[in-house]
């Protein structure tokens, strides 16, 4: 099956072309364009410009994809003009993505793609709304079905496609032997624990209870003076002073929520701390900036660790599925591969490529969805979903 993805539920614009069976996963195309840079000033993402970007980046990442595939061919007819005017009412929110569309993508022929998979939700509405918008209009111009994903099952789909396995098993989709699975998702706007009883059967059994464990990491790092985004730079310091002898700091921080008997989390109050160490400290050398942001790391990742450890032996899980951006961090990833080897069971942790939103992971969980479904869905309908749960 191919499937052609569109990811626009932050700062991301994605678009990837996938052919996904059972056994297989083969990347066709894959672009994407991140706004970080542009959002620095903000020390976060500033939700109309993350619109306008997608509506400018959605059209040369899709022709790059469809060039990168070898699906890029021209019509030598003329669009029908009641096409035309569907596309004008289905993109009527997107003046500037019509535009692009009308001058760049009415010539192209319709590629030979079996499903269009768009996110629809969490993230931000407006930017959710582009890729809607744009999804919807493809799917009418070329007269391809297309769903809605969970931009979180995708991250945890992510997983499938991991070119080096670090586990001691295959992970693939018909293996049911890896379930029951537990996931933790971490990144700037979710941190939950999620039971997978198998493709399409989630259960949130924690979550934070204020911040995201990815925010609360900016919100520290800005706390600190380090530029946007902030996880990267707070790990980037921790890390110059991780490994070296007889390395001590009289900088303590709490470990919130650490051991209730619930599986929640919350990081708020963390963030809260350095915001009083930084005030109560005279001056802030260079040297204490670092150490604060190693005791900030340990801490948050103490507290992963712990509650995902207590949920993997209280469920019984068989693989421990981790995924969002914060996956990516080296201290986080060192603790859970100790964590799993203790406890015996597989690890799956998503290439750092794909630890951030992607397109790819987006078209792997559309592929879920017809695969347990075993049919396609046409959901020309959806709409963006900004608090989506599973």
């Amino acid at each position: 099956m191919k499937i052609l993805s569109i990811e626009t539920s932050c700062d991301e614009t994605a678009i990837s072309l996938l052919s996904i069976s059972k056994n297989k996963i083969e990347v066709l195309g894959d672009a994407l364009a991140s706004q970080a840079k542009l959002h620095e000033q903000y020390g976060g993402v500033f939700p109309n410009l993350a619109r306008r970007e997608h509506q400018k980046n959605s059209i040369p990442l899709l022709i790059k994809v469809l060039k990168d595939s070898k699906n890029l061919t021209y019509l030598k007819s003329k669009i029908d003009d009641k096409k035309i005017n569907k596309l004008k009412t289905i993109l009527i929110r997107e003046p500037e993505l019509l535009e692009h569309i009308t001058n760049h993508i009415l010539n192209i022929k319709a590629p030979k793609i079996d499903l269009i998979a768009v996110t629809k939700g969490p993230g931000l509405e407006p930017a959710l709304w582009v890729g809607i918008s744009f999804a919807k209009a493809l799917s009418e111009l070329w007269d391809i079905p297309m769903i809605g994903v969970n931009h979180m099952e995708g991250h945890i789909a992510s997983v499938l496609m991991n070119k080096k396995q670090i586990s001691k098993s295959e992970f693939n989709i018909s293996n049911k032997k890896q379930f029951p699975a537990l996931s933790l998702l971490v990144s700037g706007g979710h941190t939950e624990l999620v039971l997978v009883k198998d493709w399409g059967k989630y259960k949130v059994i924690g979550q934070t209870k204020d911040d995201a464990v990815g925010e609360a990491f900016d919100k520290a790092a800005r706390i600190l003076g380090l530029p946007y985004p902030g996880g990267p730079q707070i790990s980037t310091l921790a890390e110059t002073i991780r490994n070296k002898e007889n390395q001590t700091s009289d900088i303590k921080l709490p470990r919130p929520m650490m051991y209730t008997k619930d599986f929640d989390f919350s990081f708020s109050g963390l963030k809260t701390a350095v915001l009083y160490t930084v005030r109560d400290i005279p001056q802030i050398t260079e040297q204490i900036k670092t150490e604060i942001a190693k005791e900030f790391e340990d801490a948050a990742v103490d507290v992963l660790i712990h509650k995902t450890k207590k949920a993997i032996e209280h469920f019984k899980v068989k693989t421990l599925i981790v995924g969002g951006g914060v996956s990516a961090n080296k201290h986080l990833r060192n603790n859970l591969q100790a964590m799993v080897n203790e406890l015996n069971i597989n690890l799956h942790i998503p290439d750092k490529a794909l630890s951030t939103d992607n397109a790819i992971m987006i078209a792997i969980a559309g592929y879920l969805n017809v695969y347990k479904k075993k049919k396609i869905i046409n959901q020309r309908n959806i709409k963006a979903e900004g608090h989506l749960k599973f």
